[in-house]
């Protein structure tokens, strides 16, 4: 366990599976309390036995990150259980994949509800209670898509662009009190969300080829990253993103 790092609590939205349960477990591993916060409240309740059985403690709170009345909420529960907040990782997100002309307004507003308007619900609902410390961490899981673009990608990539646009931002604000922000854009990983296409060997070798290291990346070095910055040693950076993408955005 990190000596640093042991005592102070994290919330992981989107915590339930893939990365951010990657995230989890890596920061648990080094005495993080981890709130969990998403709508799947078996697979949350899976990942806090995982995280307690590393030592450390876990909440689990049902949320619907898109929406003001369940983040407002969100915050009173963690705060009537912790005394504050230091690390807030906004996971949470959805993609719709077609043609423009072929969304919903109603699809549209919800991979960006989803994507951004809740990170701005998260910060705005925990950033006053990280202040003052000298110390604290947001990260934003920003994605390659917010660098480059694939057709039927519109709604997602706006998000991701949109959001990486927020990090800079928020990070100015918050640079004098020793708050980070911090972007992670992760490329292909092996998760639930890619089993079909990792489960189909033609596809998959087709796929593989496409990525500069040739594999998947590995939810755990994702679970690193997330350590590192985290870390005091990452004090110096914020405001930017981090590509973790095996290169497939240097193409």
């Amino acid at each position: 366990m990190s000596e640093f790092l042991t005592g102070k609590t994290a919330v992981i939205t989107g915590g339930s599976r893939g990365l951010g349960k990657a995230m989890a477990l890596a920061l648990a591993a080094e005495g993080v309390r981890i709130v969990l916060a998403a709508r799947d409240e078996a697979a949350m309740a899976q990942v806090a036995k995982e995280i307690e059985a590393l030592g450390s403690e876990a909440a689990c709170f049902k949320t619907d990150v898109s929406d003001e009345a369940p983040v407002e909420r969100l915050r009173e529960q963690v705060l009537g259980r912790f005394r504050g907040i230091d690390i807030l990782i906004n996971n949470a997100g959805i993609n719709i994949r077609k043609p423009v002309h072929e969304f919903t307004l109603e699809e549209w507003r919800r991979v960006n509800d989803t994507n951004v308007t809740s990170v701005f619900l998260l910060c705005r609902a925990f950033v006053p209670h990280m202040k003052g410390k000298g110390y604290g961490r947001i990260i934003n899981m920003t994605s390659i898509m917010s660098h480059v673009s694939l057709p039927g990608r519109t709604a997602y990539s706006t998000s991701k662009a949109a959001l990486l646009g927020f990090t800079r931002a928020l990070a100015l604000e918050l640079a004098a009190d020793g708050v980070t922000v911090v972007g992670i854009s992760p490329g292909p990983f092996a998760t639930e969300m890619n089993q079909q296409l990792i489960d189909n060997p033609e596809a998959n070798a087709k796929f593989l080829a496409s990525i500069p290291v040739g594999r998947w990346g590995k939810v755990e070095e994702i679970g690193k990253l997330v350590r590192y910055i985290c870390s005091e040693d990452a004090g110096y950076i914020t405001g930017t993103d981090l590509l973790i993408d095996g290169g497939w955005c240097a193409q």
